[in-house]
C-alpha cells in the first residue's frame, strides 16, 4: 500500500488527525503486527481526539475565562471552607442539565473566580457553550452597544450560552438601566440555561445592591431560588503570592 497517496486523500477529506496517525504507524515497524481492526481503531481514535481538541479550543476561546483554571487544579485543602463533595457534584454537570444556577460568595481573594472558571472549563470539556463576564464591565459594554447598534446582538449571545459566568457581582449599586438589562438577561435564561454568579456580598445583601424593590424581587426570584450555593471564607490567597521584582 502506498503511504503518500493515502495521506493525501486523508488530508483532502479533512481527516488531519487520522492522516497524522497513519504517517506515524507507517513509520513504526511494530505497526506491521497490528490487525486491520487495530489499525482502524487507532486511526479513528486519533481523529476523534483531534476533532475534540479543536472543538474544545474553540469553546475556550469563546468563553474568555478569566483564569486558566481546571478541576484538577482545585486545592480542596486550602482553608476556604470549600465543600469538596458539593463541588465534585457540581463538576458532574447535572445542575446545568437542570438549568439551575450557582452562587459563589466570600471575601475578596478566596478563590471565587478561580472556582467559577474551573467549572466553566469543565463545561467546555463537556461540549457546553460558556461565556465569562465581569459584571461591571458587562454593563459598560451594554451601554456602548446601545449607542452603536449592537445592543440586540449582545443580550442574545448572553441568553443563548449554556453557562454564563457573572463575576464580581455587587461591587456597586445598580442604576436604572443596569437593573433593566440584568432582568432581561435573566428572564431569557430562566428555566432554559444556567448562570454562575460570584460576589463578595452574601446573598442576603443582594436585594440592597439592586436598589429598586420591584426589580430586586424579580431579579432574585429568577436568580436565587433555584441556585446552589458555595460559601467561602478565610484570608485572601493573593497575600501568599510571591511579589514581582
Amino acid at each position: 500500500m502506498l503511504a503518500h497517496p493515502t495521506l493525501d486523500k486523508l488530508n483532502a477529506m479533512g481527516l488531519a488527525g487520522m492522516a497524522k496517525a497513519f504517517g506515524e504507524l507507517v513509520a513504526n515497524g511494530e505497526a506491521e503486527h497490528l490487525s486491520h481492526a487495530e489499525w482502524l481503531g487507532l486511526l479513528l481514535e486519533r481523529e476523534w481526539s483531534s476533532r475534540y481538541d479543536r472543538k474544545l479550543a474553540a469553546r475556550l476561546r469563546f468563553a474568555k475565562l478569566r483564569h486558566q483554571a481546571t478541576p484538577e487544579d482545585v486545592d480542596y485543602r486550602a482553608d476556604g471552607g470549600l465543600d469538596r463533595a458539593l463541588f465534585m457534584k457540581l463538576l458532574g454537570g447535572d445542575w446545568i442539565n437542570a438549568h439551575d444556577n450557582l452562587a459563589i460568595c466570600g471575601p475578596s481573594g478566596v478563590g471565587k473566580s478561580w472556582l467559577a472558571c474551573a467549572l466553566g472549563h469543565k463545561a467546555c470539556r463537556d461540549d457546553r457553550s460558556v461565556l465569562y463576564q465581569r459584571v461591571p464591565r458587562l454593563f459598560a459594554q451594554l451601554a456602548l452597544a446601545r449607542g452603536d447598534g449592537r445592543y440586540a446582538r449582545l443580550p442574545r449571545t448572553l441568553g443563548h450560552v449554556q453557562l454564563l459566568i457573572l463575576d464580581d457581582w455587587g461591587l456597586e449599586p445598580l442604576n436604572e438601566q443596569a437593573r433593566h438589562d440584568l432582568l432581561e438577561i435573566l428572564e431569557d435564561r430562566y428555566g432554559r440555561k444556567s448562570t454562575i454568579i460570584t460576589s463578595q456580598l452574601p446573598v442576603s445583601a443582594w436585594h440592597g445592591v439592586i436598589g429598586d424593590p420591584t426589580y430586586a424581587d424579580a431579579i432574585l426570584d429568577r436568580l436565587v431560588h433555584n441556585a446552589h450555593r458555595i460559601e467561602l471564607s478565610g484570608d485572601s490567597l493573593r497575600r501568599n503570592l510571591p511579589r514581582k521584582a
